[in-house]
């Protein structure tokens, strides 16, 4: 699978580049360096505003006593850094941000068994985001003949997802099956102790107003972060309306999930992005450059965020070693 991914990785990376030089690499540069270091750092700040929003997606199904929401703002940030700065597939990602949760002193089966749950919240709120950007899609350009293609899979979802939340017991052995996986993979002591994963799992479903308040959460977090690319383009001098910006996103967030095996959807992004721009009359070298400018804003926060949980690692492997040995006897 690893190989795969690294094929994949590369395949991506091959396509983007010949994406960006057949629109003409000075094209693409002029419309990113369009958006000035003023431009790119309040693009940055508000992303990191926005983690606090997806921190407390997680932290509100947390069964108690639910820990600090600070500790979920930023192991969400690690994360989302570990999924898109290093060549993971999706669930390394969530191994990172489980693991960093029990680092900052949530127990280790909460940490697992409500990454699982606030996933799945985050899969349900994005199927209304594309269904709301599908809409919009309908509305502005009907005889777009991509909207039925993308209407098809969302149904096709949206049954299955029914399917789980109805069939709760079923569902909650798939989401067992997950966290198992991550228990494996980030503490691997855990995975001899599943069962308080499949309580704290159980904690979670059991309470439904903490469920309702991470779906709506992250159902404005979806939405904020296509506002985010529109702040984007109207700081690169793009006219363009909110409504088709969050076309554009909800669906390119589509494809991105659909293309969860390649890691950090390199070359799809941009291939998606120039499609889904072209509806809208936006120039392919713009769309390019918000889709390098994105890639940017990941490396600018992520790098010293993933230095920071390397430090929290670091950190405890010191104390470990540093610990007297027990005397013999």
């Amino acid at each position: 699978m690893r190989i795969l991914a690294i094929l994949a990785a590369i395949a991506g990376i091959i396509l983007g580049t010949c994406v960006v030089g057949y629109y003409g690499f000075g094209a693409v540069a002029n419309a990113l360096l369009a958006i000035g270091w003023g431009g790119f750092a309040i693009v940055c700040l508000y992303h990191l505003l926005l983690y606090i929003v997806l921190g407390l997606c997680w932290w509100v199904i947390v069964p108690p006593p639910a820990s600090k929401p600070w500790i979920f703002v930023a192991s969400r940030a690690i994360r989302d850094s570990g999924s898109e700065i290093l060549p993971l597939s999706q669930i390394g990602g969530f191994v990172m941000g489980a693991r960093a949760a029990a680092l900052f002193g949530v127990a280790a089966p909460v940490a697992i068994a409500t990454t699982v749950v606030d996933v799945t919240m985050e899969m349900l709120a994005q199927l209304v985001y594309i269904a709301l950007g599908l809409g919009l899609l309908v509305y502005a350009r009907p005889e777009a003949d991509l909207a039925y293609g993308i209407g098809g899979g969302l149904a096709v979802t949206l049954v299955i997802a029914i399917a789980f939340v109805v069939a709760q017991r079923r569902a909650l052995d798939l989401f067992e099956g997950f966290a198992r996986r991550i228990a494996h993979r980030s503490l691997p002591a855990a995975t001899a102790r599943m069962q308080p994963v499949q309580d704290a799992i159980h904690a979670c479903y059991e309470r439904p107003a903490g469920l309702a308040q991470g779906s709506a959460l992250h159902v404005v977090g979806w939405i904020a972060n296509g506002i985010e690319a529109w702040i984007a383009l109207a700081l690169m001098g793009v006219p363009v309306s909110l409504a088709a910006v969050l076309t554009i996103e909800s669906l390119l967030y589509a494809a991105r999930s659909a293309a969860f095996f390649v890691p950090n959807a390199v070359g799809v992004q941009e291939g998606v992005y120039v499609m889904l721009g072209s509806l809208y009359g936006l120039p392919p070298e713009t769309m390019l450059a918000l889709s390098l400018l994105k890639r940017a804003r990941d490396i600018v926060i992520g790098v010293p965020v993933l230095l920071l949980w390397q430090g929290l690692e670091g950190g405890r492997l010191w104390k470990r070693g540093a610990r007297p040995a027990s005397p013999a006897g």
